[in-house]
């Protein structure tokens, strides 16, 4: 069994960070500020498409969706504030919004590019019929990533309950 000074020195690359924005993203960046060394260099991910956003508004902003330099600019937004929660865990952090689909292809593209050595992301829980049409990024992204991946579930105060915020 590794010590923590060994996997410390194992953690060869920066720690990618999946952040769409949600409560269960920042709980994500949160929950790995518990687990791993303080001061690893991080970078926060937000991966946007044109029409289908796939994150969470920073503000109550107003943009044409079919607009892609209006959803890139929104998503760097989300990722800047991505990044300030995981400067806030202990982590120098870095923001960046890629564009790509499905999302779990652009997470796993840019932890290869740069070369992390641990993604962080959380997961919905989905079941049934629910998880067959949404589908799982956490899933995709742990069947395709050459990375560690990380998986933070969802806790139970965070479960979607229909109503909006």
């Amino acid at each position: 069994m590794a010590t923590p000074d060994v996997i410390a020195a194992e953690a060869t690359g920066p720690v990618l960070f999946a952040y769409d924005g949600s409560e269960l993203a920042a709980f994500a960046i949160e929950q790995a500020g518990r687990e791993l060394a303080t001061g690893r260099e991080a970078i926060v991910l937000c991966v946007w498409q044109p029409a289908d956003v796939g994150f969470v508004l920073t503000a109550k902003q107003h943009f044409d969706a079919d607009q892609a330099s209006q959803v890139q600019t929104a998503a760097e937004e989300v990722a800047a504030r991505g990044a300030t929660l995981a400067e806030r865990a202990g982590f120098r952090s870095r923001s960046r919004a890629v564009e790509a689909a499905p999302t779990w292809k652009g997470i796993v593209e840019t932890a290869a590019e740069h070369k992390v050595s641990l993604i962080v992301l959380g997961s919905h829980r989905r079941r049934g019929l629910e998880k067959y049409l949404l589908g799982s990024v956490a899933a995709a992204v742990v069947a395709h990533s050459e990375a560690s991946v990380l998986v933070v579930h969802q806790p139970s105060s965070l479960v979607f309950t229909g109503t909006s915020a």
